[in-house]
């Protein structure tokens, strides 16, 4: 099970816009890195929505956000477009980064067992190592705690 102060593992993704995305490419900068059930389901557009409120709180930060999904990148640029969302979505349909994130879990839902992304976000420091790690994430609060989290951090 990945901990705090691992090294964050690696993925290059397709992601909305066209083209790829990495983490390496954000070597130096803060990363929000987290993982989502579905594009334009209810807790998820709510999270995708909050992260984008406080972008800019974010980027003062040097933090960038990067959601991921198993959903595929026309599917980003369709919620991407529905809600205005200013954040990198990344579409992981071999679920490659997901299962080395270890967030692919069985969920149980109206007495039923299916496999499905546990909502879960890592904060990544400027050198790859994850600092924190928020598994069953409640929306509600999130980004701000985030924030908070960042801002202990780099004091």
């Amino acid at each position: 099970m990945l901990q705090v102060n691992d090294k964050a593992p690696t993925f290059t993704l397709p992601r909305d816009g066209g083209g790829d995305v990495s983490l390496e490419e954000f070597k130096g900068q803060w990363v929000i890195l987290y993982f989502y059930p579905k594009d334009s389901t209810s807790g998820c557009t709510k999270q995708a929505i909050d992260l984008t409120e406080h972008e800019a709180e974010f980027k003062k930060r040097d933090a960038v956000i990067i959601g991921i999904s198993p959903d595929s990148a026309a599917s980003h640029d369709k919620f991407i477009a529905k809600y205005d969302l200013n954040i990198i979505l990344a579409a992981d349909e071999d679920r490659q980064a997901i299962e080395s994130y270890e967030v692919w879990k069985e969920k149980k839902m109206y007495g039923r067992s299916y496999m499905g992304i546990e909502r879960s976000t890592f904060l990544v420091d400027r050198d790859g190592t994850i600092k924190a790690i928020w598994r069953k994430v409640k929306v509600p609060g999130h980004a701000k705690m985030l924030l908070d989290k960042l801002d202990e951090e780099n004091s």
